[in-house]
C-alpha cells in the first residue's frame, strides 16, 4: 500500500519553528501502533449515545465509574459492555471514523487495529457488515486526516476454539469473494482471557488463516507464562506478540525474541491501568526489554477507555524511563518494521519519521 508523506500543519506542527517541549515534540512525532482495540477507543460520549439509541441500560452513565477496573477480567466485563452498544454497519462505521481521526490528533500516521467481532456474530450480526462499516469509516476518517489504518480480526478466546475457527472460515470466504472493505483485513489475532485458556486449542484457526493467507499474531503473557508465549509462535505460527510481559522471566527466550526480531506490541500504561500488573510504570519491565534487545514497540491498547493517547504513552515512557528524544524515535521506527507492511511503504515511513523527527528535534527547548 502506499503511504502518505504529508506532514502535519499547524502553530506546532513540524513546519513550525515555535520551541517544544518533550511531550509536544513526541505528541507530534509520526508514530505507528500495532496494539490497539478500536472498540476500546470509543469516544465516552458515543458509549451513551449508541446505548441509549439501542435500549442499553448502563450501570451508571459517569463514565469515570465505569471505566474502574481492578483486574484485566474486570475490565473485560466492561470491554464486552462497551461492545454492546455496537449494533449495525452504521455504528461500526462511525466507531472507525471516530478511531482514525482521534488517534491521528496524537500523532498516529498508521495502525493495525484489532476488532473482535465474537460477540456481535453470536447475536446474529453478519461479518461482512462488520467488516464494511469500519472500512467505510476508517476511509472516511483517512481522507480527512492523512492517517491511515488496517485491521486485524481477533478471536475472542472466551468464546472457544470452535466459534475462532468459524469467524476465520466466515473471513476467508470475504476475502476469496473480494467483499467490500475485506482487503482492510490484513490478518488474525487472538485476545480476552488468557487464565486457564491452552492457546494450542486454537491451532485449526490458526491453520485455517494462514490458508487464506491472514498473517498471524496473538495476546499472551499479559499473565501467562513464557511458555504460553513460545507456543504462541512456535505452535500456532504468530509472527508477533501483543503484550509479551512475561517473557522477561525466561532468559534464553529473550535472546531468541531479539535475534530473530519478533515484535512485541507492548502497551506499558494499560499494564498499570487495565491489568493491574505494576504499582507504577516506572516498574514496568519495558525497559529490560529494549535493553535485550527486543523489538518492544510502544502502544496505547484501549486508549478511550484508559484516558490515553499514543503522545501520552510515548511521553510518559520517555519520563518513566529517562529516555531522551533520540531514544523514542528509535521506538518508533522499530514500531515501522514491526508493521505488516510491504517493504517500499516501510521504507517511505521510515523516511517520513527521520525526516519529521529532525525538524521536532531542532526545536526542543
Amino acid at each position: 500500500m502506499e503511504l502518505s508523506t504529508t506532514p502535519g500543519a499547524g502553530g506546532t506542527g513540524p513546519g513550525s519553528t515555535e520551541p517544544l517541549g518533550l511531550a509536544t515534540a513526541l505528541d507530534l512525532l509520526p508514530k505507528v501502533e500495532l496494539h490497539c482495540h478500536v472498540e476500546g477507543t470509543m469516544r465516552p460520549g458515543t458509549v451513551l449515545d449508541l446505548a441509549r439509541r439501542h435500549g442499553l441500560a448502563l450501570p451508571t452513565e459517569n463514565l469515570d465509574e465505569l471505566y474502574s477496573y481492578g483486574s484485566l477480567n474486570e475490565f473485560l466485563s466492561i470491554f464486552w459492555l462497551v461492545q454492546s452498544t455496537l449494533g449495525g454497519r452504521d455504528d461500526w462505521a462511525r466507531l472507525g471514523y471516530e478511531s482514525v481521526v482521534d488517534a491521528a490528533a496524537h500523532g498516529r500516521v498508521y495502525a493495525e487495529m484489532f476488532f473482535t467481532p465474537a460477540r456481535h456474530l453470536d447475536s446474529g450480526q453478519r461479518m461482512a457488515d462488520i467488516v464494511a462499516g469500519l472500512a467505510d469509516g476508517i476511509a472516511a476518517a483517512e481522507a480527512e486526516t492523512g492517517a491511515q489504518a488496517m485491521l486485524i480480526a481477533d478471536i475472542d478466546r472466551a468464546f472457544g476454539p470452535a466459534p475462532g475457527l468459524q469467524m476465520v472460515t466466515e473471513l476467508g470466504e470475504l476475502r476469496r469473494s473480494g467483499t467490500p472493505g475485506i482487503e482492510r483485513v490484513l490478518g488474525v489475532g487472538m485476545d480476552s482471557t488468557e487464565l486457564g485458556v491452552d492457546p494450542k486449542s486454537f491451532i485449526e484457526a490458526y491453520r485455517a488463516a494462514a490458508g487464506f493467507g491472514f498473517r498471524l499474531t496473538g495476546h499472551q503473557g499479559e499473565n501467562s507464562p513464557p511458555s504460553a508465549i513460545a507456543e504462541v509462535i512456535d505452535v500456532l505460527g504468530a509472527e508477533r506478540i501483543d503484550h509479551g510481559l512475561s517473557l522477561v522471566d525466561d532468559p534464553e527466550l529473550v535472546r531468541r525474541f531479539a535475534a530473530e526480531r519478533i515484535p512485541l506490541t507492548v502497551c506499558p500504561n494499560s499494564n498499570i491501568r487495565i491489568a493491574n500488573a505494576f504499582p507504577t510504570l516506572t516498574e514496568h519491565p519495558y525497559p529490560t526489554m529494549r535493553a535485550a534487545g527486543l523489538l518492544a514497540t510502544l502502544n496505547t491498547d484501549d486508549p478511550a477507555m484508559t484516558d490515553l493517547d499514543l503522545g501520552y504513552e510515548y511521553a510518559s515512557v520517555a519520563e518513566a524511563f529517562d529516555y531522551t528524544f533520540d531514544d523514542m524515535v528509535a521506538i518508533a521506527l522499530d514500531g515501522v518494521e514491526a508493521t505488516w507492511l510491504d517493504p517500499d511503504a516501510k521504507r517511505t515511513l521510515r523516511i517520513r519519521v527521520t525526516s519529521e523527527a529532525a525538524a521536532l528535534s531542532s526545536r526542543i527547548a
